[in-house]
């Protein structure tokens, strides 16, 4: 966001003075605050960015909501979709702008992938398959605290939730999901789900043990549609979107691959953010989608207790 064009980093907080001073010397920030109360009481301050634990998203959103400032929340915007519909209810109180950082979704690739399936190239769109893993069981690490709102769904999951839904442009009428707790820690380690869309279907599977990868693929009718590293992609190296005009051949004959020049997604995201703030446009993912989004999560959540379908 430093890179930006459209936005100034001017202070950050920390509960710990010492440490918001710290990382203020290392990039170069302006003011460092010994508490988030301290940043929400500076009236230059005209927007913050929220990337504390999941389950302090919403309450200190809305804190900042009712202190006059836009906020930028960082993804899973809330522990489930009650929260996140409390925070559009302190949107439209303050009168100010509230969106979810999922970068993936201020990507340019993205764009162009969705262009490409609404174009027909790979025929009807009738499945969507992915997985997002790395290894992390350190107790620690707030993404291992079931109470922190940590664990494969809630942190990596929710990227194919909204991908899937951003590609079909749908909503899915019902979902299944099957999950594996860490017997110590209670997060979920291992979890894959169905979403089952008008058009088609969207499968995914997530771990936070397993060794790093990530790969997500369409498949249409007439063709395929693959990402290279496509949550988040070097931001110093173009990134490609391959297609295969011919699945049918083994060789891969048919495939070909569209070149996406190098950028950073965070930097686009902010750039996207500040822009509807100054320009008076919509943020990049309106509350309204995020209360969507966690919809499914929390249906994905109620499956793996009843073992049955679940309508968001």
């Amino acid at each position: 966001m430093q890179d930006s064009d459209w936005s100034v980093i001017a202070a950050i907080a920390s509960r710990d003075r010492a440490k918001a001073e710290e990382a203020a010397r290392k990039f170069g920030i302006p003011r460092a605050y010994g508490s988030y109360e301290e940043l929400l009481a500076d009236s230059e301050i005209e927007a913050i960015y929220n990337p504390l634990p999941n389950n302090l998203h919403v309450s200190w959103s809305i804190r900042a909501a009712e202190a006059g400032k836009h906020v930028l929340c960082e993804k899973p915007l809330s522990m489930n979709a009650e929260e996140a519909r409390s925070l559009v209810a302190a949107r439209d109180r303050a009168g100010v702008k509230i969106g979810e950082a999922f970068m993936v979704r201020t990507h340019p690739r993205w764009f162009r992938t969705r262009e490409l399936v609404r174009s027909g190239r790979i025929g009807e769109l009738r499945l969507i398959n992915g997985l997002f893993s790395y290894f992390n069981r350190d107790p620690g690490n707030v993404r291992n605290s079931r109470e922190y709102g940590g664990g494969a769904l809630l942190d990596l999951g929710c990227y194919p939730v909204t991908l899937s839904r951003f590609l079909f442009g749908q909503e899915p009428s019902r979902v299944m999901g099957s999950l594996e707790r860490d017997p110590e820690m209670g997060t979920d380690r291992l979890t894959s789900a169905i979403l089952e869309f008008p058009a088609g279907k969207s499968m995914f599977t997530c771990s936070t043990q397993l060794a790093y990868h990530q790969r997500m693929f369409l498949l249409g009718t007439k063709g395929r549609i693959e990402l290279d590293r496509p949550i988040n992609p070097p931001t110093d190296e173009s990134s490609r979107i391959l297609i295969d005009d011919n699945p049918g051949d083994p060789t891969g004959s048919g495939v070909t691959a569209e070149v996406i020049p190098a950028c950073d997604q965070f930097t686009i995201q902010g750039d996207l953010f500040s822009r509807a703030i100054r320009q008076g446009g919509e943020v990049p993912v309106p509350l309204e989608d995020s209360v969507l989004n966690m919809a499914v999560i929390d249906a994905i959540f109620r499956s793996t207790e009843s073992g049955k379908w679940e309508i968001p």
